[in-house]
């Protein structure tokens, strides 16, 4: 792991590539479907799409083995997605919600926490004023 990344993307198994025959079958799908749309938008171009759609479901079946060479590169591709989206997404999150709620919070004056030191204080403990449980709330709880 290098020293500036904070995630470690070492695992204890890597994960494993699917079957050739699956991806090829996952690859018909997706040219299918391309060709269905191509079709309903009334282009030329869905007879071509159809048939690549009809070639990765053919190799798929009978000679999924020539899909190895095309899985390893998709497979490689998915983790290197991985490695760029999942950060992507997590600073996204965190600069575009977490961050501004914060900022909120901070200019409105709300602590969700009362984290003040006070010297003078012979406890932190809240007392409740109403206990609002019965007595042997806590036995048998599930």
């Amino acid at each position: 792991m290098t020293a500036s990344l904070h995630e470690d993307f070492e695992r204890a198994k890597p994960p494993k590539r699917g079957s050739d025959r699956n991806f090829g079958m996952l690859m018909a799908s997706v040219f299918l479907t391309i060709a269905g749309i191509k079709l309903w938008h009334a282009s030329s171009w869905w007879p071509a799409w159809a048939g690549v759609s009809a070639a990765f479901a053919a190799c798929a079946w009978l000679r999924p083995d020539l899909l190895a060479p095309l899985n390893r590169v998709w497979f490689h591709f998915g983790l290197l997605l991985h490695r760029v989206v999942s950060p992507a997404v997590m600073a996204l999150l965190f600069f575009g919600v977490v961050m501004p709620v914060g900022l909120l919070m901070r200019l409105f004056g709300h602590r969700p926490m009362t984290a003040a030191f006070d010297r003078s204080a012979q406890s932190y403990w809240t007392q409740r004023s109403d206990p609002t449980s019965p007595e042997g709330s806590m036995k048998r709880q599930f």
